[in-house]
Formats: C-alpha cells, structure tokens, sequence
C-alpha cells in the first residue's frame, strides 16, 4: 500500500511538554516529502533542540488540588457516630433515671415501698419479697435509661410498670369517690404515667408494623399530655381543699404562705385546663414542671440536708431519715416526668 502524505499541519501537542516544538512540516524525511507523523527521537530531538532559544521557556506543572478528608462533607447516608450515653429527651431523661434510682435504693434499703406511695396492700403475700423485687427493677431500669444500647428497652419496662401502679389506684377512686386523697393519689401516678408513656413513645423504637406501634405516634403523645393535664388538676385543687397542710409545707420564710397556697393550687389547676383545651399547652406544661421542681429545691432538699422543720413533721409525722428522702424522690421523679411531657409540648397543637 503506498504511503500517504498530507500539507504542513501541527502534531497533538502534550499539554505537560514544556518544550515547543515544531509542526511536522519541518521534519524531514529522506525523500523530500513531510510526513504528518513524529520523527524518530534521534531525528527529532536534535532538530526541536536547534529551534530553541539558549534559555529554555519553564512553563509551570498545573498541580492537582490537594484532597483532604477532613474537608469534605460528611455523607448524610452515614450513620453519625453513637456516643455511649443516650442524649434524646434530654435532661428529662437523665433526671427521671436518677428519680427512679432513689426509689429503686430506698426499697432495697428499707424492704418496701416508699412511704406515701403504697401501691400493694399490707395483706397480699410475699409483700415484702415483692418490694425487694421491684427495688431492683427500678436500679436496673434506671441505669438502662442513661445508655443508648438499652435505653429502649428500659422504657419498654418502665412505661408497663407504671401503667399497672395506675391502675392499683382505681379500687381506692371506687372506695372512696367522695375524698380528694384519692384523686391526689391517682393523680399524682399520672403525672408518672403520662412521662413515661412520652419516653416510651419517644425511644422504644417499635418497628412501623409492631402491635404496639400505635403507642408511639404522634397521637399518643397528645393523647398522654392530656392525660398528664386531666390529672393535674386534682393536685392542684388538693391545695385548696387541705389549704392548712399546704401551708405548713411552704417554708417559713415565704411571706403571706396562705395566699401562696391559694396561688400553687390555682397554677397546677390552670396549667390542666392549659392542656386540655389546648391554650399555651407549652406554657401550661412547663409552668407544671417548674412547679414541681420549686417544691423539690425549696421543701425537700433542705428537709433532707437539715431535717424537716415542724411544720413538715406536723404533716408527716418524725420518722427519721427515711421521710425526708421519700418526700424528695417522690417529688423528683413525677417532676422530672412533667418535664419530659414539656419538652414534647408543641406551642400549639393542631391534632
């Protein structure tokens, strides 16, 4: 086959060469003729050298941007890194953990449960080993609430266990419908009950078909703040109806303590209705919580650091170190409670 030659015409150039050369029309061939391939390097080195000035023109490496990890964006898909404490429904959750710890101690302490809340008669047999029991349930679902490897299923064990302490108080609403104590006690269960339910429907993580998932949906968040707002509202008026034993537990230096006992009734009494009928149910669920937590700081953290003054011990009576503490965890924890149904109150709801 004859070989084929072209006019002048410039080779590809390779962009990293910093050396110029010349199009193929000035390569030589031993015929005369131009070819539009590449001399042999022997050939063409020697005449690309000649065609050069004495100081050859350094044109600059275009280097390829640095990549460093630690720049780039973290891929959305990845899983973030778990820590090993359990950081939803926070301090809420930590706080309802260390509630339960004390009561879970001061059963194991003393062989029963605690002294305001008896939730299992003086007759039903084996009481005793039962409060040993429950003790200790109450220490190890606890101490599951603060990891995140066991925290749901310590709400799955918490939110079952208080749901039956509930419902041991509906013979006393039947017993006595007439007495206020027995809508305070049921009450102040609720307020348990409607933040454990909110931890339960926030952290049990129920797979979408689960039998139980219905507990967890928005609905039942809703369906528990009302719950916590129905009940709160005889505790509040409980303020009202033993107004003497309200007042011998505010402390001493509060001025006017009877009007005060008037106020605190009538704040939890609005707070309920805040949530039922749905105005500033935020305002209504904090301002409940922050109740709660100013009788912890203000009556039973000084009971316990410096002994129930008389006023206290005219309404509980002087039972050592045991009342003072049971008073303070009793406290506690339905506060720490209303804090985890305040911290998933919307402004307003719209379901």
């Amino acid at each position: 086959m004859p070989e084929v030659y072209l006019p002048s015409r410039a080779p590809h150039r390779n962009v990293t060469d910093s050396t110029p050369f010349q199009s193929a029309s000035q390569i030589p061939r031993a015929d005369g003729h131009k070819s539009i391939g590449f001399a042999p390097t022997s050939r063409y080195v020697p005449v690309l050298m000649n065609q050069t000035s004495s100081t050859p023109r350094i044109q600059p490496r275009i280097q390829p941007p640095e990549l460093h990890l630690a720049s780039q964006p973290e891929d959305a898909s990845q899983p973030a890194r778990a820590g090993f404490f359990q950081p939803a429904e926070q301090p809420a959750l930590a706080l309802c953990a260390l509630g339960l710890l004390g009561l879970g101690v001061l059963a194991l302490v003393y062989g029963d449960f605690a002294l305001v809340w008896q939730p299992v008669a003086p007759w039903f047999p084996a009481r005793t080993a039962l409060a040993y029991l429950t003790g200790a349930t109450e220490v190890v679902t606890a101490l599951a609430l603060l990891f995140r490897a066991t925290s749901r299923w310590a709400v799955r064990i918490l939110f079952p266990g208080v749901l039956l302490w509930q419902l041991l108080k509906v013979p006393d609403l039947f017993a006595a419908p007439t007495v206020e104590g027995s809508y305070l006690s049921s009450g102040e269960t609720a307020i348990l009950l409607a933040g454990a339910w909110t931890l339960f429907a926030r952290l049990a993580d129920f797979a979408p078909g689960s039998r139980f998932a219905f507990l967890t949906a928005p609905r039942a968040l809703r369906l528990a703040r009302l719950y916590f707002g129905l009940w709160i509202i005889p505790i509040g008026l409980s303020h009202i109806v033993y107004h003497d034993a309200t007042v011998h537990l505010i402390p001493m230096w509060i001025p006017n303590r009877s009007f005060v006992a008037y106020l605190t009734g009538a704040g939890q009494i609005a707070s309920g209705l805040g949530l039922l009928f749905n105005v500033l149910p935020r305002v209504a669920a904090y301002g409940e919580a922050a109740q709660l937590w100013l009788y912890t700081l203000l009556i039973w953290i000084p009971a316990v650091v410096f002994g129930p003054n008389t006023d206290v011990q005219a309404v509980f009576g002087a039972s050592g170190a045991r009342m003072p503490w049971t008073a303070l965890l009793v406290t506690w924890f339905p506060a720490a409670c209303a804090l985890a149904v305040a911290q998933n109150t919307p402004a307003k709801s719209h379901s």
